[in-house]
């Protein structure tokens, strides 16, 4: 369930502006959601392969070329059933809770 609320959180992130690894990794941390390289870079990997993401190289005034990705049109798509299902989960476990009635 981790790795699809992660995916989610990703696509999101990347939906909003184009990102760059770091950037990815500083906005889970600041929303509490701690993902450690190992675990982000192979996600990235696999929405690039899954074809939702796509990269692009910048060159960086302080160090080596970034890779900066960005969504694409199945990645907005994706993102949008995340999301459906992610309000889809937070309604079915609230029924169960008793949170909602």
């Amino acid at each position: 369930m981790r790795k699809g609320v992660l995916e989610l959180c990703i696509l999101a992130i990347i939906a909003a502006q184009d990102a760059y690894a770091s950037d990815i990794i500083t906005k889970l941390k600041e929303a509490r959601l701690i993902v450690v390289e190992g675990t982000l870079y192979p996600l990235l990997t696999r929405l690039k392969n899954d074809g939702l993401t796509v990269y692009r190289w910048e060159e960086s005034k302080s160090g080596p070329p970034r890779k900066y990705h960005q969504i694409t049109e199945p990645g907005k798509r994706a993102l949008a059933e995340l999301k459906s299902d992610w309000q889809n989960l937070i309604t079915s476990v609230e029924k169960i809770i008793g949170e909602k009635q």
